[in-house]
């Protein structure tokens, strides 16, 4: 049986999507962007959440949840505490993946918002080590691995619901819409973290920095209200009407693993940079700041928030860019740009100069926010109508799941030196950078070729 989709021919310089086979008809535009912003406003709630918890990681978690260590092992066992979230994302995106793949694109990502929202919500309500002991840092664990579960299905069912919607020339600004929802989630949640160290320290620690956690609940009673009212994806309910009552091609993990096994691997390299790079360049960059350059925390925190600003205008533009040259290009353009500056952005970190280390995460993050601005059309075009959401989130999820490791590797690099070295952030960057250009050419070609069966 062949499934009709809305393949993007994503290598060339024609609109990501211009498929003569396509089955989507027009959307009107009011209702497009009501869906756009639906899954704009839950990658929000993601990463305000994911950026709440890397903060809290880098500046809280470590002195208030792991006591009983010296400072280094401290902040390892509060990173690690950090990439488990990203450990438990490839099986959300499985399990949210096969259900939405299999019963809709809508319910799953109902779920996945409730989820991410409570989780979040309950870590500001958590006691820490001085009221509990052992419990606290076992209970923050558990409540990571809730987010991360959750999170794991957001995403890639967010994205394939957004551009399945989409007019095929107008796919790369919804996708780059969608992913705007990371610097927004960014500066939500650092503009809270930003008002709470205004706090005395004693008043931070001992509720302050609840705060932010608890603005997570009425954050997601606003998503799920407009998640509520968006409709099924067009694609999912043609596939619906093809398949008649046989279900059994929809969401098949084993056809998703046996056939695409290697678009999973090519796009969890092509996702590398949007992820990781970013964590590198904020969580990571926050922790060597204040902990080991010594900067003060809420200037490290302003600077990412500026980032976030710059990320806003980088992913618009390159989402209107992609719709001429491809979205593939852009993925690889990406990359190589994040290579390059590896060097320059971590040494001007290490002077130690206030405004320089600023510069350096803004800039840092707009580059690797260029790959990430359109890598989800070249997703959606590597995989069947029929596996999109399995195959979207898994391939996403895996990358996050190395990048949630990545402070926590470079971290334990650092341990290796006897004075602390901006060598392992430049190593570790320059390497997913090489692999997402390289992820962003081949998944251009299996793009095409997938268009064109």
């Amino acid at each position: 049986m062949t499934i009709e989709q809305p393949a993007a021919a994503v290598g060339s310089a024609v609109p990501d999507g211009a498929n003569p086979k396509d089955a989507i008809g027009e959307i009107d535009s009011k209702n497009m962007n009501r869906i756009a912003f639906s899954a704009f406003i839950g990658t929000a709630l993601e990463w305000y959440d994911f950026f709440l918890f890397g903060t809290a990681s880098a500046l809280v978690f470590n002195h208030l949840f792991f006591v009983n260590a010296d400072p280094a092992v401290a902040a390892l066992a509060s990173f690690a505490t950090f990439g488990v979230g990203f450990l438990a994302r490839p099986l959300g995106a499985i399990l949210f993946g096969k259900m939405g793949d299999k019963y809709g694109r809508r319910p799953a990502l109902i779920l996945s918002i409730v989820v991410i929202g409570a989780a979040t919500g309950i870590v500001g309500l958590l006691p820490d080590y001085f009221a509990i002991g052992i419990a606290a840092p076992i209970l923050l664990t558990l409540l990571r691995l809730f987010q991360g579960v959750a999170v794991g299905g957001e995403w890639g069912g967010a994205t394939a619901l957004a551009i399945e919607h989409a007019p095929v020339e107008k796919r790369g600004r919804y996708a780059a819409l969608i992913q705007i929802g990371s610097p927004a989630g960014t500066l939500l949640s650092s503009g809270a973290f930003a008002l709470v160290f205004m706090l005395p320290t004693e008043s931070f620690d001992a509720w302050g920095w609840r705060l932010p956690f608890l603005a997570a609940f009425p954050f997601l009673v606003i998503a799920l209200l407009i998640r509520l009212h968006v409709e099924e994806s067009p694609v999912f309910k043609a596939l619906e009407e093809e398949v008649d009552q046989d279900h059994s091609t929809q969401g098949s993990l084993r056809e998703l693993f046996s056939k695409y096994w290697r678009q999973i691997v090519i796009g969890a390299a092509a996702s590398l940079t949007g992820i990781g790079g970013f964590f590198v360049m904020s969580t990571y960059a926050l922790s060597y700041g204040s902990n080991v350059l010594g900067l003060d925390r809420q200037d490290m925190v302003t600077a990412t928030m500026f980032g976030a600003v710059a990320q806003v205008a980088i992913n618009l533009f390159f989402g209107r860019f992609a719709e001429r040259v491809g979205s593939a290009r852009v993925v690889v353009i990406g990359g190589i740009l994040s290579a390059v500056l590896a060097v320059p952005l971590w040494l001007l970190i290490n002077t130690g100069n206030v405004f320089a280390v600023g510069v350096a995460i803004v800039v840092g993050l707009a580059s690797v926010t260029v790959p990430y601005s359109v890598i989800g059309v070249l997703l959606g075009a590597m995989f069947p109508a029929h596996v999109r959401y399995s195959g979207m989130a898994i391939a996403a999820n895996i990358a996050g799941a190395i990048s949630g490791l990545l402070p926590f590797l470079a971290t334990w690099m650092n341990s290796f030196y006897a004075e602390q070295s901006t060598i392992p952030a430049i190593v570790i960057l320059c390497l997913i950078s090489v692999l997402t250009a390289i992820g962003g050419f081949v998944g251009g070609k299996m793009a095409d070729k997938e268009e064109s069966a």
